[in-house]
């Protein structure tokens, strides 16, 4: 029950908005600290950090907030490291699944995966079993009515694009991960 006076219904409504906003950022925290650690602290030279700081802008994150992820990421701060690894996985079916982890506890979260998996019915691969059947590619999406079909084709063979799909009112364009801020950028 929320009161009878102002102050208790915003701060019913302050609580509400600011547990989602909590979650949102810290996952985006996490990501940010995951991608300083793996690429460098340097916004320009890491396309994964940029992604994850405009993640956070996107969400009014503030910029102190962000800082201080890539400096714990770089290891200028103490703190949290987090680590990323993947389990190759059968499931229902027979169904080829690779499932990309990123966690505190790599025992605790191993267990949590076995035991959600074992309850669906499905099995651990083992390495190299299920990864030969995914490519990690890079897409890019633009909408034809704001862009230039003819100039986003001679860009994407300048730098470098796998393939340019057409998909309903939008331009799909396949790169490599790492080269996917260039086109962002151009």
């Amino acid at each position: 029950m929320s009161g009878h006076n102002r102050w208790s219904k915003i701060k019913h409504k302050k609580e509400a908005s600011d547990s989602k906003k909590s979650k949102v950022w810290t996952k985006i925290i996490k990501e940010i600290t995951v991608s300083a650690r793996l690429g460098g602290g340097d916004i320009n030279g890491n396309p994964r950090l940029r992604s994850a700081v405009d993640k956070g802008r996107s969400v009014n994150m503030p910029n102190d907030t962000i800082e201080r992820s890539i400096k714990k990421g770089t290891g200028d701060l103490g703190g949290i490291t987090y680590e990323e690894f993947n389990y190759e996985v059968y499931g229902p079916g027979g169904t080829a699944l690779l499932v990309e982890i990123m966690t505190d506890n790599r025992n605790r979260t191993a267990g949590e995966v076995r035991q959600v998996i074992t309850r669906h019915h499905g099995h651990l691969g083992a390495s190299g079993s299920v990864a030969w059947m995914f490519k990690k590619q890079g897409i890019i999406v633009y909408e034809k009515a704001v862009i230039d079909e003819n100039r986003l084709t001679d860009q994407a063979i300048e730098l470098g694009a796998e393939d340019i799909r057409t998909e309903g009112e939008s331009l799909l364009v396949v790169t490599e991960p790492k080269s996917s801020s260039a086109f962002a950028r151009a």
